[in-house]
């Protein structure tokens, strides 16, 4: 491991839906709780809008409002029930409530907010890991969560503390820099355990989940790039049929702003790479940009998600 853990280690680990924190790191809860450290789960969601396995279960095909907030609730249990497999009592479990399936929107309209709302725990805990979802994460709140996340501890007043990021939904890729947790069999079996309980999830995807959980632990160690002297090139040059319905959203230490995709400040450059222009300066802390569509769909990934700049 290139992090080192001790009875100092002060875990924050940042979950936007109960059950991420059992399968992305349900083994380095553990890990630091066996050396005397302290854990802080920072559950953004409540799992809410969630209504296929919740028509499974209820038998019922109508989800209003109120049976959305009751499966929160049970969710909420889960999560609790989870975190005592894993050695985390109750009032470990800090729960923010915010709209499941919604924190991209939340980002988008109201940023002080979300971000105040983050950097609240972390004048709490004060925490010297941070373990949160991968920027290239393709579950919409995984992505935006990170975002989040960076933006609150650009404008935290506290110690830096160190950032590993995790990755449930997509793929790793080429990137470099991930760690590998070293582990055990008994530690795996308790994280497992921990998962089951759960039981709103696995009771229809109960395979995937324990697919996702079986992998092992990895994290990617967050350092932001370099960009001095550098253009903002974006990674996507999307199919000019699709400029109608795209749109570019970028965040930063001045806020969060979109434009539809014919109204961005993109342009070609002489290697025919799409970049930003005409922005306002240097911004503040780290800064990230989003293409998207705004188009209904039953798909909830994300097609290309975030970059960071």
């Amino acid at each position: 491991m290139a992090f080192s853990l001790s009875a100092k280690t002060r875990l924050l680990v940042v979950s936007p839906h109960p059950d991420d924190e059992s399968i992305a790191t349900g083994e380095l809860i553990q890990q630091v709780r066996q050396f005397g450290g302290e854990v802080r789960i920072l559950l953004l969601t409540n799992g809410d809008n969630n209504p296929w396995p919740q028509r499974w279960m209820e038998r019922r095909l109508r989800i209003g409002a109120e049976d959305r907030r009751r499966w929160g609730e049970r969710r909420r249990t889960e999560v609790t029930q989870a975190l005592a497999q894993l050695g985390v009592e109750p009032a470990s479990l800090h729960a923010l409530g915010w709209p499941d399936m919604g924190i991209t929107d939340l980002l988008r309209g109201d940023l002080p907010s979300a971000v105040s709302a983050i950097s609240a725990s972390l004048d709490e805990f004060q925490p010297n890991l941070v373990a949160m979802p991968a920027l290239g994460d393709r579950h919409p709140d995984h992505g935006a969560s990170h975002v989040l996340v960076r933006q609150a501890l650009a404008r935290w007043g506290g110690p830096a503390p160190e950032l590993l990021a995790y990755l449930v939904h997509g793929r790793e890729g080429s990137v470099t820099g991930r760690i590998k947790l070293d582990s055990s069999v008994g530690l795996h079996a308790n994280k497992l355990a921990a998962l089951a309980c759960h039981r709103s999830q696995m009771a229809l995807s109960g395979k995937r989940m324990r697919r996702l959980a079986d992998r092992s632990e990895r994290y990617l160690q967050v350092r932001a790039p370099a960009s001095e002297g550098q253009a903002l090139v974006l990674p996507w040059t999307p199919p000019s049929g699709l400029h109608r319905w795209l749109h570019l959203m970028l965040v930063d230490g001045r806020g969060a702003r979109s434009w539809p995709w014919g109204e961005a400040p993109v342009a070609l450059d002489g290697q025919a790479r799409v970049v930003l222009h005409a922005l306002d300066g240097e911004a503040p802390g780290p800064r990230f940009a989003k293409l998207y569509m705004n188009l209904a769909s039953p798909w909830i990934f994300d097609r290309w998600g975030w970059c960071e700049l």
